[in-house]
């Protein structure tokens, strides 16, 4: 049976103290990591900027669609004129400035069916950029938010680094003084276990939180002070002390 002088064994119990000061530190780093506002909030501006790519795909369709509207009108407008031009000038025969006229009626109210075509399509352009406008106040509405929470979670997590560090190096500096062959005992349990040590308190474990069978009491009152014992159910080395007896 391994063995470590029972004042050895007691300081067994500081060291799990840091322990489990790093294992709580690092269980709230975890949680800052995971929290839920920063996971929906990340789930909305997903869906915020699929909707905003959407309306800038009909925005930049809508202006296409205009440009080429505008084309049209503009197309005509030049056929128009250059024909209004021909016909007042009187050069021609008289046939031909008939069919002339007649051309010039067909293309008026071919611009005009362009124009009120020009026109939907500006009106239509004009509600899908405020669309966009509407959807681009919801995305730096969700990353205001965002940044709001991650600068509040930052904070957070640059705290608890700092007190890692500063636990870190106080557990490191007192298991250096620690009997060697105990600390590795105390060290693969911790592994193992979650808890390397614990109170044997009055017949209870304070690793498993169990009060241990009159057999196992018994057993563990028989060992050596310098004998290392083991919690039957939570695995961890039990500390003793004739006042927990």
């Amino acid at each position: 049976m391994a063995k470590a002088a029972p004042a050895e064994q007691m300081k067994l119990l500081d060291l799990q103290a840091l322990d489990a000061r790093l294992t709580a530190l690092a269980n709230r780093r975890r949680s800052l990591e995971s929290d839920p506002r920063i996971v929906d909030l990340t789930a909305a501006l997903s869906v915020a900027n699929g909707a905003l790519g959407a309306a800038k795909v009909a925005v930049h369709d809508a202006e296409a669609d205009l440009k080429k509207a505008e084309a049209d009108v503009e197309q005509v407008t030049a056929r128009i004129t250059r024909d209004d031009a021909r016909l007042n000038s009187g050069t021609g025969l008289s046939k031909d400035l008939v069919a002339l006229q007649k051309d010039l009626v067909s293309l008026n109210r071919r611009r005009s069916d362009l124009e009120d075509v020009e026109l939907e399509v500006m009106e239509r352009l004009e509600a899908l950029r405020l669309k966009q406008a509407t959807q681009q106040e919801i995305v730096d509405g969700i990353q205001g938010s965002f940044g709001g929470i991650r600068g509040e979670l930052d904070e957070e997590l640059q705290a608890v680094a700092a007190d890692s560090i500063d636990v870190r190096s106080r557990r490191d500096d007192f298991a250096a003084d620690l009997d060697p062959g105990m600390l590795a005992i105390y060290e693969k349990t911790l592994a193992k276990r979650g808890v390397g040590a614990a109170r044997f308190f009055h017949g209870t474990s304070e690793g498993s939180g169990m009060q241990l069978s009159a057999g196992d009491r018994a057993e563990i009152k028989a060992a050596a002070p310098d004998d290392i014992v083991f919690c039957p159910d939570s695995g961890c080395i039990l500390v003793r002390s004739s006042e927990w007896a």
